[in-house]
């Protein structure tokens, strides 16, 4: 018998057997799709109903950040203002004209519910709210505990004790003599509409077990006790679910692990504080019936295209096949089009190279020359006002004078020598003249530089400085480089105003932070304003190089320096740096 007929007897055959394995095959799919479901059921049940109670835990931890980090954002605040030279100014002068409208500026970017500012003899001489002047605080209890106390106090709200109002109050003093008190208003009612959207009922207790926050109003000024005895507990509990969102509630069956509801409870790190929360467990049979459908419907498709697939493979093969022999000839096409254009431009390749290094070197050219330009305008404006001053001191038969100007200008001419050698080696920056440096000395060599511009241009400048030194680890003379850059755009910015404000703040923590705002027009495109060559100005007044060079020297230092709008108008630039202590380096 030849090789062909038994090729063609062994084909029937085949069929024959065919069926029975495509049988079999089916029965088997549906045993392991009935064994997938059942085996689903059980585990996604479990699943769920731990899932429940993991989120759970998982919100309160949320909910408590939230509300200690609403409070410590609020606390710093009377800080900063019981130092604000204003205020300390109309407490001494007793003239507040101008005092509560300085507070409504200072609200809205604080976020706070009011302020309030007190005298000595505890009278409201400057408040957000106007309608507060006037009132006398003085036997209050955030009154009598600031004037106690050099912190700052945090007491409840003495005239509504049921709503959410929390105050925290701090004394001002000057030279030992106690001024008034500041006082900053929270409401954390805000927070309590967040939590009644969370599906969740939620109560704070502070440390003598009296229910201070919750979205159920009933509940305020009770224990917990006392708050769920008000009705039934699981009516109580309901009724406060019920007014956050809508939840499935007391669901029966026995998909659950414990009770219907859910009682978490954990520290707030503020005075002692506690935070409960009742979480009702959501229909977990219903979430467990909509994965198996998923699974059922996705175990009949299979099976459906198993059928359609084997149906049509005869003539899904010819497709392939000669789809396949199409695709090769475009592909072919493409690669003898892809040679051609190689060929084409490796003709060019030489040529375009040698451009394209001439171009780099008269770019590299004009920036040097841009940015020495750029760097000794300031120090040569500087050296032109203090030789005209020495002139007119010689005229006047003022010798010695005269001879500090000349010195003044000496140390000009030393500063541009250096300034030339900062930019020669540019490219091969190193920390050999770095030293430990005060930010706050730093800050006034740059503004007693700045000095002719400031005055020409009559500049209102608050500064808020620590009283101990700021010590960071830089180069001085490049660090004032870049303050006296930050100095000078903030002019710029404010020229045209008709009044020009300058705040100057210093503040130490983790890092060194040098914050300058000014209120000018602000900053357009903040992405490139760190850019080469990019500026605002007007043609022949900048070329676009000082923020670029500044942000280059900061990060030789270690730090960062970043731009930003401010909330009304102007723009508010930070200087980073790392504090300066033992096994500091600066980065190279």
């Amino acid at each position: 018998m030849s090789a062909k007929e038994t090729s063609d007897i062994a084909r029937p055959l085949a069929s024959a057997r065919r069926p029975w394995l495509v049988r079999a095959g089916i029965i088997a799919f549906l045993g392991l799709a009935i064994a997938v479901v059942w085996m689903s059921n059980y585990y996604l049940s479990d699943r769920f109903t731990e899932s429940v109670r993991t989120r759970a835990g998982i919100r309160q931890a949320l909910y408590a950040g939230t509300v200690v980090s609403e409070l410590q954002r609020n606390s710093v605040v009377p800080l900063l203002l019981s130092r604000d030279p204003t205020l300390i100014r109309a407490l001494e002068g007793g003239d507040f004209t101008n005092t509560s409208q300085r507070l409504i500026s200072y609200v809205e970017e604080i976020g706070a519910a009011s302020l309030v500012l007190l005298n000595r003899d505890g009278r409201v001489v400057a408040a957000t709210d106007r309608a507060r002047l006037g009132e006398n605080r003085m036997n209050d209890q955030f009154f009598v505990q600031a004037q106690r106390t050099p912190d700052t106090v945090f007491t409840l709200n003495p005239q509504e004790p049921n709503a959410y109002n929390f105050i925290f109050s701090r004394r001002i003093r000057e030279d030992n003599r106690f001024l008034g008190v500041i006082v900053v208003e929270v409401d954390l009612a805000r927070i309590v509409e967040r939590w009644r959207g969370t599906g969740e009922a939620l109560m704070v207790l502070n440390s003598e077990g009296t229910i201070i926050l919750s979205t159920e109003p009933r509940w305020r000024g009770r224990t917990e006790e006392e708050a769920l005895a008000v009705s039934d507990p699981p009516s109580a509990i309901q009724r406060a679910l019920d007014a956050t969102g809508a939840w499935g509630f007391g669901t029966e069956g026995p998909y659950f692990l414990d009770d219907d509801t859910l009682r978490l409870e954990s520290r707030i790190p503020f005075r002692g504080w506690r935070l409960v929360s009742f979480t009702a467990y959501s229909s977990v049979r219903e979430r467990v019936n909509g994965v198996l459908a998923l699974e059922i419907m996705g175990f009949a498709l299979i099976l459906a295209g198993g059928f359609y697939w084997m149906s049509r493979r005869a003539r899904m093969q010819s497709r392939v096949l000669l789809r396949e022999s199409a695709e090769l000839r475009r592909l072919n096409d493409r690669l003898q089009r892809e040679i051609a254009e190689r060929q084409r431009v490796e003709k060019t390749l030489e040529e375009a190279e040698q451009s394209l290094q001439q171009s780099q070197k008269l770019a590299a050219l004009g920036e040097m020359s841009a940015a020495v330009s750029h760097e000794l305008n300031q120090p040569l404006a500087a050296m032109k006002t203090y030789l005209a001053g020495a002139k007119l001191l010689l005229q006047r038969r003022r010798p010695d004078e005269a001879l500090s100007s000349f010195q003044r200008i000496d140390d000009l001419i030393e500063r541009m020598g250096a300034i030339t050698r900062q930019l020669k080696s540019y490219a091969r920056k190193g920390s050999q003249a770095f030293e430990p440096v005060d930010l706050r000395e730093a800050l006034h060599a740059a503004l007693a530089m700045m000095e002719p511009q400031l005055r020409q241009m009559t500049v209102e400048i608050n500064q808020t400085l620590p009283r101990r030194p700021v010590m960071v680890l830089a180069d001085r003379l490049r660090l004032e480089q870049v303050i006296i850059n930050l100095l000078r755009n903030a002019l710029d910015a404010m020229r045209d105003e008709p009044r020009r404000e300058l705040d100057l703040l210093i503040a130490e923590g983790e890092e060194a932070v040098l914050t300058v705002r000014d209120n000018g027009r602000g900053i357009e495109d903040l992405d490139a304003l760190f850019e080469p060559f990019y500026t605002t100005k007007a043609p022949g007044d900048g070329v676009g190089l000082g923020l670029a060079i500044s942000s280059g020297i900061v990060a030789d230092l270690g730090g960062r320096l970043t731009a930003r709008n401010g909330e009304t108008r102007g723009a508010v630039f930070q200087l980073r740096l790392p504090i300066y202590g033992e096994g500091t380096e600066a980065a190279e």
